[in-house]
């Protein structure tokens, strides 16, 4: 390419969120308060479950799976925006770079995923109920939370190798505040429409069309059968059943739709930087807040296991 001057890029240089000094303290203290109620929320949930033998069921073993999952892309994320904020070093390592995108790249795409499986679950819970131990069973659920797994880290490994085989030219800037796909390939000299594709195949047809498919019919099942319900406590159990986790699809997708389906010409940085904030920090924080709130067993779960370490406390004492 005439006129293109390329660099080796060793290191990239992040611009976070803002670059007022008044708003660094600030946004550092949001961040940490945030980040400890993902660590918290998301590490209880698991740890609840693992506990109470009465949650040792499919939907909590899908929903122990999406809190790790919630704990992990946070965790790639977040530490390194707060380092920034305190310390004004927004310095990324090439190496770093790559694992931040891989694994954040991987776990958002497993988080998908299970999503989708979690719909099924429900459609199963409610359409087929005297089936369901059987359709359902402790295999089944962990051979399909496991080809999330595989086809997360697949997908990234894509992702990733596409991006980071780009050559990069004039600034190793990102306008962003962490290393995800699009401000990466905004830094390319490279032709970068093969990438584009591969965002917009990989993630559109199967992360967000395929998955939003199976959610969609899932729901609609789960819906005809409400309709048909006679019963009232039975149309109550249903949408209990089915309401935190629309509102975690709701949550979570419009947001990917929003940040990586739309033309790389109508990309603004600073929406972008809005847009990441709430899929990559807030949404793993509202995840075990929707589901415990909304949920009677856990709740019921959180008070037994309150109480047991309450009288173990007075025991000792």
């Amino acid at each position: 390419m005439d006129g293109e001057t390329f660099t080796e890029v060793n290191e990239f240089r992040l611009l976070g969120l803002t670059d007022a000094p008044e708003l660094q303290v600030p946004l550092f203290i949001i961040f940490t308060f945030i980040y400890l109620i993902t660590l918290t929320g998301n590490l209880g949930m698991i740890t609840l479950i693992l506990l109470d033998s009465r949650l040792h069921t499919p939907m909590y073993f899908l929903l122990s799976n999406l809190s790790l999952v919630d704990c992990v892309y946070s965790s790639a994320v977040t530490p390194k925006v707060m380092a920034g904020l305190l310390t004004g070093d927004k310095v990324i390592s090439y190496g770093g770079c790559v694992a931040q995108m891989f694994f954040f790249v991987a776990f958002a795409s497993v988080d998908c995923l299970l999503l989708a499986v979690m719909a099924y679950d429900r459609h199963a819970a409610v359409c087929k109920p005297l089936h369901y131990a059987s359709t359902v069973t402790p295999c089944v659920c962990a051979q399909t939370v496991t080809a999330c797994y595989v086809w997360g880290f697949a997908e990234s490994a894509i992702h990733t190798g596409f991006t980071f085989c780009l050559s990069f030219c004039h600034s190793n800037v990102v306008h962003h505040f962490f290393c995800d796909i699009p401000p990466i390939l905004a830094l390319s000299c490279s032709d970068i429409y093969v990438n584009e594709m591969v965002v917009l195949v990989l993630i559109s047809s199967f992360n967000v069309f395929f998955a939003l498919l199976v959610i969609f019919i899932s729901y609609l099942l789960i819906f005809i059968t409400v309709l048909k319900m006679h019963s009232a406590k039975g149309y109550q159990k249903a949408l209990s059943t089915c309401a935190s986790h629309l509102s975690a699809v709701s949550i979570f997708y419009g947001t990917i739709i929003f940040m990586y389906l739309q033309p790389s010409s109508n990309h603004s940085m600073d929406t972008d930087k809005v847009a990441s904030v709430f899929y990559a920090m807030v949404i793993p924080m509202l995840n075990p807040i929707v589901y415990s709130l909304r949920n009677k067993e856990v709740k019921s779960a959180f008070k037994k296991c309150k109480c047991t370490c309450k009288s173990v406390i007075q025991a000792r004492l």
